[in-house]
């Protein structure tokens, strides 16, 4: 049976969805009720985060199957530091939330690599309590983006976001007991997409 971390929520989602708004706007909330929170993050701000960063601004090029070792050893250390890690804060009795995880590993990285060998590299990682994905078309994370005017990162493609949306389908179908799937429409404004994951969250 796979491992499942108590009290650790991942939020999940197509670039552009606005998993990170969602994540302040939930840890603020839980600040609000009293609730001890910690909120992280996918590539990590550490060192091995910010090479990751770089990568995914294109400033630094390796093949997809490097990409896939450098965020299984970014997750290792931010689950694992025994100083700032996801296991450390939830031994403090605090309860963590995270924008993206392994899921996004196999969502973007099976992509151009294959996806048992990105799962094998992600297989010791135990599942988060709760997956929260803002599920949003491709079509309308494209335009979020682009409406942004920023530069493009590397997986800021409409046929590239097509099939990660198709991975997360197929990784999502395969969940362990424990860990709990709640989705919801990413077309909705961002004030109905909070109230919807605080209400089947029940805090």
């Amino acid at each position: 049976m796979a491992d499942v971390l108590k009290g650790f929520w991942v939020l999940e989602g197509l670039d552009g969805a606005g998993t990170t708004t969602q994540l302040k706007n939930l840890e603020a909330y839980m600040h609000g009720k009293g609730i001890s929170v910690f909120r992280t993050a996918e590539p990590t701000i550490y060192e091995s985060g910010l090479l990751i960063r770089r990568v995914l601004s294109g400033q630094f090029k390796v093949p997809q199957s490097t990409t896939a070792y450098l965020f299984a050893a970014d997750r290792d250390n931010h689950l694992n530091n025994s100083e700032y890690g996801i296991k450390a804060h939830l031994a403090m009795g605090e309860k963590v939330i995270c924008d993206r995880y392994f899921f996004s590993s196999l969502a973007y990285q099976s992509i151009g690599f294959d996806f048992d060998e990105v799962q094998r590299l992600n297989s010791a990682f135990p599942y988060p309590e709760l997956v929260l994905y803002v599920d949003t078309p491709a079509e309308d994370c494209i335009k979020r983006i682009d409406s942004r005017g920023n530069e493009k990162e590397i997986y800021e493609k409409l046929d590239y976001q097509i099939k990660v949306r198709e991975n997360y389908e197929r990784i999502f179908s395969a969940l362990p007991p424990g860990c709990r799937l709640i989705r919801v429409d990413g077309t909705l404004s961002r004030e109905e997409i909070f109230d919807y994951l605080v209400k089947e969250i029940g805090i």
